[in-house]
């Protein structure tokens, strides 16, 4: 067994979940030992494609053509692509439309939650559909007290400052005019998101909110390496706001720091993250400034270690385990 890995587009979406998707299947395989390539004009017995441009759908037809199998990854939805940038609502309908019949190419589609497989099963889509974590690289986010002093000296942090965090990209679904809204009732704390989108692309709810930003809040791009890394372990809250996701790999990333992880209660985290447990959910500006300040105030108790649990059942080496089987599944054609 031999599979194509489909990377074609990977730099373009390194900033993204999609990319990073992508990267950690190339060390899921190598780990689970899983003969690979990335190069189209290798031999192959199966391509893995997880994005849904024009000439990943001709990769796609390309394999089936020569009788190879496609395992099609379904790492977005009509919902997931609504109230992202100018005009994400209109064409949306146009956009699951074209999601829909790229995902049929595949022989069998991976998605990375049990919520995304049932938003795909709800399309009609009768292709075998299976939930994947798109994994986590635990050793990566594993405590660094180097990296920890980086993060604070760049942005210049005392020691004993409380910082909240989060990381996604400038999209009203985010949540980044609440992460605002939630930062300017609570100026007592440093608020960091992490992430950028030309502002020219987005609506304009989210650059009034990044215009009238309160004082507390820094909004420093992209940033990746030691800094963000460090920002995971050092921070003393990951909030993630987002009104909808298909999983959401910078919660993963949280987990896996053992950064305390507060997300809005939404669809995408059942079962797998549990309030209480390992998180704390809530649904209003409200339920978030709540909770935030009962956590940093010794009110309510950690959560890390069930989440860092959580993590190591998604780690890459798990993925990769998982992966291999699902390629020979579908050689043998045992959906």
């Amino acid at each position: 067994m031999k599979v194509l890995l489909y990377q074609r587009g990977e730099k373009a979406l390194s900033k993204s979940g999609i990319g990073r998707a992508m990267k950690h299947q190339v060390r899921a395989l190598t780990e689970a030992g899983v003969p690979f390539t990335t190069d189209e004009n290798d031999s192959y017995d199966i391509v893995h494609i997880n994005t849904v441009d024009l000439a990943a759908r001709a990769m796609a037809n390309k394999a089936h053509k020569e009788g190879k199998k496609v395992v099609y990854h379904a790492h977005s939805t009509e919902e997931d692509f609504r109230n992202s940038f100018i005009f994400s609502n209109q064409l949306s309908p146009l956009f699951k439309m074209h999601i829909i019949s790229s995902y049929e190419l595949g022989d069998y589609i991976l998605t990375p939650t049990p919520y995304a497989k049932q938003i795909l099963e709800s399309y009609g889509i009768e292709k075998p559909i299976q939930a994947v974590s798109n994994g986590i690289d635990l050793a990566r986010f594993t405590h660094d007290d180097s990296k920890v002093k980086a993060f604070r000296e760049y942005f210049n942090l005392p020691e004993d400052r409380k910082v909240i965090i989060s990381v996604g990209l400038y999209f009203e679904r985010k949540g980044l005019p609440d992460f605002m809204e939630v930062a300017r009732a609570l100026p007592e704390y440093t608020f960091i998101w992490f992430g950028h989108t030309p502002l020219a692309s987005v609506t304009s709810k989210v650059r009034d909110a990044i215009r009238e930003k309160p004082n507390n809040v820094i909004l420093p791009g992209y940033i990746k390496g030691d800094i963000i890394e460090g920002a995971y372990a050092s921070a003393d809250v990951f909030f993630f706001p987002s009104y909808e996701e298909t999983e959401g790999i910078v919660v993963l990333e949280a987990l896996a720091s053992r950064c305390q992880t507060i997300v809005r209660d939404i669809g995408v985290y059942d079962p797998w993250l549990v309030h209480e447990e390992s998180c704390y959910k809530g649904n209003s500006i409200r339920d978030f400034v709540y909770l935030i300040r009962a956590y940093l105030r010794d009110e309510l108790p950690s959560t890390t270690e069930a989440a860092y649990k959580v993590a190591e059942e998604r780690s890459i080496k798990e993925i990769g385990i998982q992966l291999k089987d699902v390629y020979e599944r579908v050689l043998k054609g045992e959906y």
